[in-house]
């Protein structure tokens, strides 16, 4: 708040009038809501799938199928398999994310790690998926075709990719793992089946169906206090409390996960603190910062900041190394600045599109470059509206994390080696050619 209000008196010293400094504050505000929603939804989907056990159903069977020695390498796989079908690393990290998160948490595994895996799987898929939005918006803003920026992406996010999963591997924990005093206690509490994967499906249909994120996790949300309702009544009442008659309390109870999250009380202490959290309200911090981030954000852009320091970096890079280079920065910057990765795309996009052209680029040249580097590095900012989301969906905070985000930290290195060796960088074809 105190930067946005420095920002402003910037903002108000260059010319810009008071009213047209809070349309901008509001209007990036605006391009946050949605992201805003889907937080709120994800705290919802948590609470119910605690209550109905969904969540811990992820948690037992992930016990008995995966190993500690590959569980980093497989959680990572798993994601970006997932977020590659539905293009969106959000829904897949506060849906199998979470599930990853509890299994490692059993295990005994670095909660850190987990959240690095989860996440660099999670935004591989994303940015190389045609159903993504970020991967849409990077298009756009470069004038590229769709297809061809999925091609072209997978040329720097595959050995991005492959390296990470390797990292991943590396860091196993060597030795077995005897899952069944933890499994036997859940079985007690919970007797977990795969009905209890009903929401978890609902979700993946309705995202590859292409369903809007909110709708389809607040469905989601539903379909968990639904199912809880049908096979765990009376965990629904235990939470609701009492003084009502059932039908009430039956709806009290869902409300109270959607809303405030879930309460365990089993008396098995590692499954009540795995099981006692979620809630929308769980996420007001988080949507907050997100709030008051955006605004600066806003502000910032419609002083003129970020062009200011772009542009003469831009007149300074020589080399298509060095342009390429400048853009990855500015993305970056962007990210930290603006707060942001729909900003960090979309900005620097628009503002290296006449140098790339001017170089003679392909747009997908550009776009990739956006891709690889506004969308990549977004939930490394705490500040950031991805950062703060992972933090908060994973249960981990962004510094924690960031180290072992490999994907995320290898893909923008990647794609800067590419420039300097001079590896897929597209010519722009000759003016009135037919692109194929």
């Amino acid at each position: 708040m105190f930067c946005s209000l420095v920002a402003v008196y910037v903002a108000w010293r260059h010319g810009h009038s008071v009213a047209d400094i809070r349309d901008a504050a509001v209007a990036s505000v605006n391009t946050g809501l949605t992201a805003i929603f889907i937080l709120l939804a994800v705290g919802s989907l948590i609470g119910t799938w605690a209550l109905s056990g969904t969540l811990i159903a992820m948690v037992y069977y992930g016990l008995k199928l995966l190993s500690p020695d590959y569980f980093y390498m497989t959680a990572c796989l798993i994601c970006a398999v997932i977020a590659l079908s539905i293009g969106s690393s959000w829904t897949v990290a506060g849906t199998i994310g979470i599930g990853l998160m509890g299994i490692a948490d059993k295990m005994g595994l670095d909660p850190a790690i987990t959240a690095g895996a989860v996440i660099s799987g999670a935004y591989f898929g994303d940015k190389s998926s045609p159903l993504s939005d970020t991967a849409n918006l990077a298009c756009a803003a470069a004038g590229s075709n769709l297809y061809d920026h999925v091609r072209e992406s997978l040329w720097t996010s595959a050995p991005s990719i492959a390296i990470a999963l390797a990292l991943f591997w590396s860091l196993g924990s060597a030795g077995d793992f005897d899952a069944s005093a933890v499994a036997s206690r859940i079985e007690a509490a919970y007797h977990p089946s795969l009905v209890h994967f009903l929401p978890l499906v609902l979700v993946l249909v309705l995202a590859l169906l292409r369903w809007p994120p909110f709708v389809t996790v607040f469905l989601g949300a539903l379909a968990g206090g639904l199912l809880a309702v049908m096979i765990a009544p009376e965990r629904v009442v235990a939470l609701a409390g009492s003084g009502h008659s059932t039908g009430l309390l039956l709806i009290k109870g869902v409300w109270a996960a959607l809303a405030t999250g879930n309460v365990s009380t089993t008396g098995e202490p590692a499954v009540d603190q795995l099981l006692s959290r979620g809630g929308m309200e769980s996420m007001l911090g988080t949507v907050w910062l997100i709030l008051v981030a955006l605004a600066f954000g806003g502000i910032v852009e419609k002083a003129g900041v970020l062009e200011r320091l772009i542009r003469p970096v831009i007149a300074a890079a020589r080399s298509v190394g060095a342009l390429i280079t400048t853009l990855v920065g500015a993305a970056i910057a962007t990210n930290v600045l603006a707060s942001d990765q729909y900003i960090a795309v979309v900005l620097p996009g628009r503002m290296f599109r006449s140098a790339f052209q001017e170089r003679g680029l392909a747009p997908v040249v550009l776009s990739r470059a956006l891709g690889d580097s506004g969308t990549v590095t977004s939930p490394l900012i705490p500040w950031n509206s991805c950062g703060a989301y992972m933090a908060a969906t994973l249960g981990v905070a962004t510094t924690a994390f960031l180290p072992f985000c490999f994907f995320n930290l290898l893909n923008p290195l990647v794609t800067i080696a590419f420039a300097y060796l001079g590896v897929r960088m597209l010519a722009s074809p000759p003016s009135g050619a037919l692109s194929d």
